[in-house]
């Protein structure tokens, strides 16, 4: 496909590439008016898929992003019925249709074989988000947020909402709560030491003029970022969407730069409570944790070097880190989780089922066994197999439920959002995987390990203890201070939040 910028005038094309490995034609443009960055990947699959994402760094743990991604999606200007997102579903031919919330962005991505399906979702997407009913209707920040909830004058106070009730289950689950301390624990000085999703002791402290001011920020086309992928007329999408929304914005200036947190000069230690059942044992229910930054997403090579030293180190069989705290019955579950979702990447070596005292021991196998891998050399037929495993997944391509197209394009979103020239950086990695292949007798990977793991001081060791009763008494806390703060109402005060209570419940 070649890009006729003379039907296409509103975009300017920045950068044509032709992306081999999945067969595909990229294109780079930027809207000349708004300043939406669009990225297009033309090709001759029928499942075609679109998303507009947008940078949304938290400035606290509130959860303003997550709440907003919820509340748009509840009518908008054109579709201004209470939920589309629910009619959609049930009506729709897509065969992907849904909204995430990371860390640092938000996506509202959809995917669908039919031409007139897919331009209806994606007029139903665009208006949502640009023009949501949250101005006209404070009572979908409610519901979906966050309100006080009172039946009767005589009943007590408490605080009900979709994301608050959601963010209550998700921290009462310590895989959750783990991982959350651990991306908190290595970027303290930056957006990601929040909780976007919202933390549910700070839901109630956003406001709704907060929450529309969110939205004003981060919701522009200048901070927007637009995907096209599949067989489609891309010019005719393009100058629709100019048409529609796009034309109706001038380009500012947003400040959404997600920070670079600058390196640590010791490894950080944490211990954080998990709520346990009273019929659990408190021995043998601690999770260890030790966790290293690396470097920036933007290493392309790196991106894929450490999902190989996962399978080499912790996931291959007899793999010898794994097996080394496993001798030594450190724990019974051993992962190793690679992540790679924020502008600087992580690795973490997990151990669950274990013990506080066993810390030192944890640490010390951790270092003992890597200094002997970088001193002996990691065996070469476990790297080769994690690397053939790898480039076997990544031909296949097979995703599952998930549309091929999408999972690209949130590849795309892993560079592009950190540097917008860059959004095709994680799409062609054969050439990665023959380099890897070249490396595995040349000391490569032992210097990974020498650089990222033994000699690297943006460390953290997270300790996650199980704890009885903690949820029964912060739910104790919650309740002592609701009661206190419906004392401080007026009784008239008190009857508007039972008629709110009953008004949302129609």
């Amino acid at each position: 496909m070649k890009m006729n910028l003379k039907n296409c005038s509103a975009y300017e094309l920045l950068e044509e590439k032709h992306l081999e490995d999945i067969k595909s034609e990229g294109f780079l443009l930027k809207h000349k008016k708004s300043g939406a960055r669009i990225c297009l990947i033309s090709n001759e699959d029928d499942n075609k898929v679109f998303y507009v994402g947008f940078r949304t760094p938290s400035l606290d743990s509130t959860g303003a992003a997550h709440i907003l991604e919820h509340s748009v999606l509840c009518g908008s200007e054109k579709y201004p019925v209470k939920d589309p997102f629910v009619e959609l579903a049930k009506s729709s031919l897509n065969t992907f249709l849904n909204a995430m919330t990371y860390p640092d962005k938000t996506i509202y991505p959809l995917a669908s074989c039919n031409d007139k399906d897919f331009q209806n979702l994606m007029e139903v997407y665009l208006d949502a988000v640009f023009h949501p009913n949250i101005y006209k209707c404070r009572e979908i920040f409610c519901q979906e947020g966050w309100h006080y909830e009172m039946e009767s004058l005589d009943a007590p106070l408490t605080i009900n909402g979709v994301v608050y009730n959601e963010m209550k289950g998700a921290f009462s689950s310590p895989d959750g709560v783990l991982e959350r301390e651990i991306l908190n624990s290595l970027y303290p000085d930056t957006s990601y030491a929040f909780e976007s999703g919202g933390n549910p002791e700070n839901i109630p402290e956003l406001t709704y003029e907060q929450f529309l001011a969110f939205h004003q920020k981060y919701y522009h086309p200048c901070n927007s970022y637009f995907y096209l992928y599949g067989d489609m007329d891309m010019e005719e999408k393009l100058n629709w969407i100019d048409r529609e929304y796009l034309s109706k914005y001038d380009r500012i200036s947003v400040d959404s730069e997600i920070k670079i947190q600058k390196p640590f000069q010791q490894p950080r230690e944490l211990v954080i409570p998990y709520h346990i059942a009273s019929g659990e044992e408190l021995k043998d229910n601690t999770y260890l944790s030790y966790n290293v930054s690396i470097e920036t997403i933007l290493d392309k090579t790196l991106y894929v070097a450490f999902d190989i030293l996962d399978y080499a180190l912790l996931s291959a069989p007899g793999a010898p880190l794994k097996q080394a705290l496993l001798d030594a019955g450190i724990g019974k579950d051993i992962m190793a989780s690679f992540d790679c979702s924020s502008l600087q990447p992580l690795f973490s070596i997990i151990v669950k089922n274990s013990n506080p005292e066993r810390k030192e021991e944890f640490l010390n196998i951790i270092q003992k066994v890597l200094k002997e891998q970088v001193s002996q050399g990691i065996n070469r037929k476990s790297l080769m197999a994690g690397i053939n495993s790898f480039e076997f997944r990544y031909r296949e391509a097979d995703y599952g439920s998930f549309p091929k197209g999408l999972l690209l394009g949130i590849k795309c979103l892993d560079s592009w959002i950190y540097d917008e020239n860059q959004p095709f950086l994680h799409l062609e990695e054969l050439e990665i995987i023959e380099f890897l292949k070249s490396q595995t007798e040349t000391g490569y990977f032992e210097q990974l390990l020498q650089k990222y793991f033994l000699e690297n001081p943006h460390a953290s060791v997270v300790l996650a203890k199980p704890e009885y009763g903690l949820n029964a008494k912060r739910e104790e806390e919650l309740a002592k201070k609701l009661a206190e703060y419906k004392a401080s109402l007026s009784l008239e005060e008190q009857q508007a939040v039972v008629d709110f209570t009953h008004h949302l419940k129609l």
